[in-house]
């Protein structure tokens, strides 16, 4: 029974009508209302066809200027990475060229006031530290990288006879005629001579030459005589240590070379500035030895 009831109201929701309950008897019973809603269900609106779900919004970055910004979101800046110490390159005790232009370049502008000599000794440190002190740099007394650096840009490249200003420079190769026998190899370019003997050095000294109005003369020779106390009857001057191989010309010793460098020229000998050296060539070389003249 339950069930045909069951049955007519499912029957009569489909159809939207009062359904009438049947009694057991066959016969009419009081009726028995069941109604149902027609009205429409409403629906959300952001459950609606066509009307999406807003998608979140992303939040806001942190701005690192703010004053409530945490020290994770505010990024200091790196501090800079500190500079190297200049490297020192030359200082007390060193020798060699490159200390010799050092001094050079410090004697172009007036820090350095004797000849270069390629050792780094006390006046190249008083040098240095008064070229430092003028400078606003560290007045160490040693030539690092910013001091040399410095030092370029005031100076120029110095040349041969700034780097050897007080001589020391290094010989020229001898000539090929200077390889056999006894033989003075006086050399223009490198203003040295070597005492050789078959090819061999054994010693060598700085030498000056005369100016382009008396110029020396340039070839092979041989030593005419030689005149320990000789004095120059034409210009009446000190000539010790005369050792002649070409009408007038010879090698011997000048003070004016010791004194004067090679800011002077001679007459047209062959000068030697160090009497020691000149004493003992002059003890060794014999009349009819070689003499080689030569750029």
């Amino acid at each position: 029974m339950w069930r045909s009831v069951t049955a007519v109201v499912v029957l009569a929701a489909v159809s939207g009508c009062t359904v009438q309950a049947t009694g057991t008897s066959g016969t009419s019973a009081e009726p028995y209302p069941v109604r149902f809603s027609t009205a429409p269900v409403k629906t959300p609106d952001h459950l609606k066809p066509g009307s999406p779900e807003k998608p979140a919004q992303p939040a806001e970055p942190a701005d690192p200027t703010r004053d409530d910004a945490s020290p994770s979101q505010a990024a200091k800046p790196p501090k800079p990475a500190p500079a190297p110490p200049p490297k020192m390159l030359w200082a007390r005790g060193d020798q060699g060229r490159d200390v010799r232009e050092v001094q050079a370049r410090l004697r172009q502008i007036a820090w350095f006031f004797q000849a270069p000599t390629g050792t780094y000794g006390p006046a190249t440190v008083a040098a240095v530290k008064g070229f430092q002190s003028k400078r606003g740099l560290p007045r160490t007394g040693k030539t690092d990288t910013v001091t040399w650096r410095r030092l370029l840009t005031m100076t120029h490249e110095p040349g041969k006879w700034e780097l050897y200003a007080a001589g020391d420079q290094p010989a020229a190769k001898p000539d090929p005629r200077c390889m056999t026998g006894r033989v003075m190899c006086i050399s223009k370019t490198s203003r040295t001579l070597r005492w050789m003997i078959d090819g061999r050095t054994l010693s060598t000294v700085d030498v000056r030459f005369g100016s382009q109005y008396t110029p020396t003369r340039e070839g092979e020779f041989s030593v005419t005589f030689k005149s320990r106390h000789h004095v120059s009857t034409l210009y009446d001057t000190p000539m010790p240590y005369a050792m002649f191989f070409s009408g007038g010309q010879a090698v011997h010793y000048s003070s004016d070379f010791a004194a004067t460098g090679y800011n002077g020229a001679s007459h047209g000998c062959v000068n030697v500035r160090d009497e020691a050296k000149i004493a003992a060539l002059f003890a060794q070389v014999r009349s009819g030895d070689k003499v080689v003249v030569y750029w």
